[in-house]
């Protein structure tokens, strides 16, 4: 529940109104609540969401929100800096052992990508908020009004086993979610679709992958680091990172 809104100058060609979410139970860490940033806007486009990204906000379904908790600053927003991204030996190896996938890009939704995402939450994620998935919880937290779908799909020969959400900007890209058939978690897909997505945007030519929030205290979510270098964002601006040692 939105606790109200008003107009903030947060960009600096328009005021946006900005609400701001009652707490409730965090997600990531035990026993601390959490609460949003959410922006209040009809006519949200492309080109405003990259700028809110570069300010830290992030996309769910067709909502941009930014955590805002009083007593935790844990979620701290990251992204790859796609230009100079150098693959870690790890990431060779993860790249080595799936030579024989494929992949392609699509802007179609189809029943096979929901499939796909219901065994993912029941057979990784029976213990989490998204369990248990149902089709409208799928399209509500991945699909957007007001943004072209873009889909990574990644096959195993004619079978679909990977698909990465991706957003495509002028100038970056931002990964949404990505999910996998749990009968492939030994071939580490969900850090070979990073991959692919940061390949992907040195193609098109973008500065940035956003990847969302990096979160050191939760297992699930301080894996983004491994992707170097990189920028995390503090009151000071974007730090830039890179002389942490390659894994």
């Amino acid at each position: 529940m939105i606790l109200g809104y008003n107009k903030r100058s947060i960009l600096s060609s328009r005021s946006i109104s900005v609400g701001l979410t009652q707490p409730f139970d965090c997600n990531y860490i035990d026993g601390l609540q959490e609460q949003l940033l959410v922006i209040q806007e009809s006519e949200l486009d492309a080109n405003l969401f990259e700028q809110l990204l570069g300010m830290g906000f992030r996309r769910n379904g067709s909502s941009i929100y930014k955590p805002r908790c009083p007593s935790c600053q844990a979620c701290q927003s990251i992204r790859v800096d796609v230009g100079q991204f150098k693959v870690s030996k790890r990431q060779k190896r993860t790249l080595k052992n799936n030579q024989d996938l494929t992949w392609k890009v699509t802007h179609e939704r189809t029943a096979a990508h929901y499939q796909l995402y219901e065994q993912y939450i029941i057979g990784r994620h029976f213990d989490g908020p998204m369990y248990p998935p149902t089709e409208s919880q799928f399209n509500d937290f991945l699909a957007c009004q007001w943004l072209p779908d873009t889909f990574i799909e990644v096959y195993d020969q004619q079978k679909l086993i990977g698909v990465a959400v991706t957003d495509m900007m002028t100038h970056s890209m931002s990964a949404i979610y990505s999910y996998f058939d749990p009968e492939y978690a030994k071939r580490s897909l969900g850090s070979y679709m990073i991959l692919l997505q940061c390949q992907l945007a040195q193609q098109k030519h973008k500065q940035f992958l956003y990847l969302g929030y990096q979160i050191d205290e939760n297992r699930k979510m301080n894996y983004k680091r491994l992707y170097r270098p990189y920028q995390i964002l503090t009151a000071q601006g974007w730090q830039h990172i890179e002389k942490e040692p390659m894994l």
